[in-house]
């Protein structure tokens, strides 16, 4: 729905009135009812009902690949959008009102967490690093948790709420379960008023509740970093980019070009090959990749996590003058990006892992890449030109209770 046409259905919606007759005069009062009047109350001038913010129709490069996209039947729409941005932030989603989606997932920090395990609620904590979320939506990939688990963008919005460290609606050890959330929701004015705006009735549903959160997430993006700023000056991701240093240029080259091995698994020629499972312009992950060679859990002691195959976009790895977005890797065993192309530089050959990426594993030995320092650093530069700035600080996807 166009802000116009949300404008011409609040002006008739709001011309219903309350009619009362007196039998001394016959008067009729017209008392105009304001179908927004809770929203504004919670949320002041940050939300307007009748003039929401662009979500649905914001500009991004011809450059992408168009079938990067998860998006499926979900399309992004204003009202959805605006209604996944309050469930993302409202520590009402959480069992004692400690806890939201934005407390494990910041704006700040590319919408990951610099601690490591993130808190949830009565001391609990997540299982794993908190992912970033920038550009979910543009990707071949549909899955999503560092192991794959939830099939879409979708099924994993509710799963961190009904986690019983997380958000706690786990319906266990005498806790409530994601119903009792559901009617927690209805009970509050906002959620009538965002629900009827997005859907047409205020009933709350947990479907309506993944679709609106999909939503907001998918919307997240991050196209004006120094990257972009070159990949529109040239034809391809090859040439040189004339904003580019010679160092991000090499760094850049490292990163397309694929490494020729020899026998034993060493590089003799050619790249890093990072574009491999990494794939330029969106720098998301291949949906077919196997793990890389991270396998130990965050917690001591926990088996060998062999099936952690999911990782976010490249971009905003670290923020746009080069600060840290949070730990990398599901573990968060890696604090630099040096320590990242470390890893990849020369993957440990590891007893039990049967699932390594056969790109890092070439003719059965683990890689070994050989790269000097002048290489790690320029692959490094290279990755740093993937930061954008707007969307640290952009408003439409803050907290709408601040």
């Amino acid at each position: 729905m166009t802000k116009i046409q949300i404008s011409i259905a609040t002006i008739f919606i709001s011309l219903i009135v309350i009619v009362s007759c007196s039998k001394s005069d016959n008067t009729t009062t017209l008392v105009v009812v304001d179908p927004y009047a809770a929203i504004k109350a919670v949320f002041g001038t940050t939300i307007a009902p009748t003039s929401l913010e662009n979500y649905a129709n914001q500009a991004r490069p011809a450059y992408l690949n168009p079938n990067k996209d998860n998006t499926g039947t979900n399309a992004i729409t204003n009202t959805k959008a605006t209604l996944g941005r309050v469930l993302f932030y409202d520590k009402n989603l959480s069992i004692d009102n400690t806890i939201s989606c934005g407390s494990c997932h910041k704006q700040e920090f590319a919408f990951s967490d610099t601690a490591i395990s993130s808190k949830g609620v009565a001391g609990g904590l997540t299982g794993r690093h908190s992912m970033r979320l920038i550009n979910s939506r543009f990707a071949v990939e549909r899955k999503f948790f560092w192991d794959e688990r939830a099939a879409t963008l979708e099924a994993q919005t509710t799963m961190p709420i009904q986690d019983h460290a997380e958000m706690g609606f786990s319906g266990q050890n005498g806790r409530p379960n994601l119903n009792t959330l559901l009617t927690k929701l209805g009970g509050l004015a906002y959620y009538k008023e965002l629900f009827q705006l997005a859907y047409g009735s205020p009933e709350v549903t947990e479907r309506r509740i993944q679709e609106s959160l999909a939503n907001f997430i998918r919307s997240i993006q991050s196209f004006d970093s120094k990257y972009d700023l070159g990949r529109a000056q040239v034809g391809n991701d090859g040439a040189p980019f004339p904003n580019f240093t010679a160092q991000e240029n090499l760094g850049k080259q490292l990163f397309l070009t694929p490494p020729v091995f020899d026998g034993t698994g060493t590089r003799i020629n050619g790249g890093a090959g990072c574009q491999g499972c990494h794939q330029a312009p969106e720098f998301d992950i291949d949906p077919n990749s196997r793990n890389n060679g991270v396998i130990r859990p965050l917690a001591q002691g926990a088996g060998l996590e062999l099936a952690i195959t999911r990782s976010p976009t490249l971009r905003d790895a670290v923020n746009a003058t080069r600060g840290s977005n949070g730990a990398f890797m599901h573990s968060g065993v890696f604090t630099s990006l040096q320590n990242v192309v470390g890893h990849y530089n020369n993957i440990p050959a590891q007893a039990g892992n049967n699932n390594l990426d056969a790109r890092l594993n070439p003719g059965g030995n683990v890689q070994k890449l050989n790269l000097t320092g002048a290489e790690n650093n320029a692959i490094v530069a290279f990755i740093q030109t993937l930061s954008g700035k707007d969307v640290y600080t952009n408003e439409k996807w803050g907290s709408p209770f601040n």
